[in-house]
């Protein structure tokens, strides 16, 4: 899916607003990509304003599917990061942004005539998994509680799209994507040094799943930095989209120089170490 001409590829970003979208959007490659940032009616001005030197805003919703067709006219790929983001959300909101929200985005898509949808996939798809496991892109999906269940759900409509409808999807298993500045918490260090993913990297890795070729109807890849010890494998993403990682949490944080492991065995989440969006929220039916 190279460029042929100096024109921009015209992308739709959905959660413009988000943490991730927002710095994706500032931080793109402006001369390779025209920007549409799609925001919530709801999202608060301080987060949609600074957007707006960006690139060209439209306030969309996931469950009203009129509205996302209108922003998907014209564009190229759509990148969809928009939808439920917290892994302890309750089962009703995930119904509602991670999985109808997001057949509606990929409808829309279809209908718009785009070549390519990008899904913000999560290592939470894989988070069932025990830890002394390194996980590839080939073994099943193994969620560890029911967001990462919503995810799965989003990899699979990604694999019909491409194999069958023909809308080449790429799902990014997102890790724990945090800045810089996370380093500096000491008490989240075991927890995040298999699994980090710097704001560099993921920009990286987001330009290289626009860039690749038509030809992959359907992909998943591991969105994690280039850590000593990594939960989910990432050479065969690297082999894939030509990511080349440049960060890695052992090299970053000083506290692991030397590192005693036996002393700080990860468990993995994003927050803590509880997974609560299971059946024991006892949510609706």
């Amino acid at each position: 899916m190279t460029t042929t001409t100096n024109t921009p590829r015209f992308i739709l970003v959905t959660g413009a607003a988000g943490r991730i979208g927002s710095y994706f959007t500032k931080n793109a490659n402006k001369q390779k990509y025209k920007l549409r940032l799609m925001v919530h009616p709801l999202n608060p001005p301080e987060e949609v304003e600074p957007l707006k030197s960006h690139g060209e805003v439209i306030e969309a919703e996931l469950e009203k599917v009129e509205t996302l067709l209108k922003a998907c006219e014209g564009v190229d790929t759509v990148f969809h990061l928009a939808g439920q983001p917290d892994p302890n959300a309750r089962w009703d909101s995930l119904l509602k942004d991670n999985i109808i929200g997001t057949y509606n985005i990929f409808l829309a898509a279809k209908k718009s005539g785009i070549k390519r949808v990008i899904y913000a996939s999560s290592i939470h798809a894989i988070s069932g998994y025990p830890q002394d496991i390194q996980v590839r892109t080939t073994d099943p999906v193994n969620p560890g509680d029911l967001y990462g269940v919503s995810k799965c759900f989003g990899e699979a409509l990604g694999c019909y799209m491409g194999e069958q409808e023909g809308l080449s999807t790429i799902a990014i298993r997102i890790g724990s994507y945090l800045p810089y500045s996370v380093l500096k918490d000491e008490s989240r260090s075991a927890t995040l040094m298999n699994s980090w993913l710097s704001q560099p990297d993921a920009v990286h890795l987001f330009e290289r799943c626009i860039d690749a070729p038509l030809t992959v109807k359907f992909a998943i890849v591991h969105g994690l930095s280039r850590n000593t010890f990594n939960r989910m494998d990432i050479n065969s993403t690297c082999e894939l989209l030509g990511y080349d990682p440049q960060d890695n949490f052992f090299e970053a944080h000083e506290s692991f120089k030397p590192l005693n492991i036996t002393n700080r065995l990860p468990i993995f989440s994003l927050h803590d170490r509880q997974q609560k969006s299971g059946l024991r929220d006892k949510s609706p039916e």
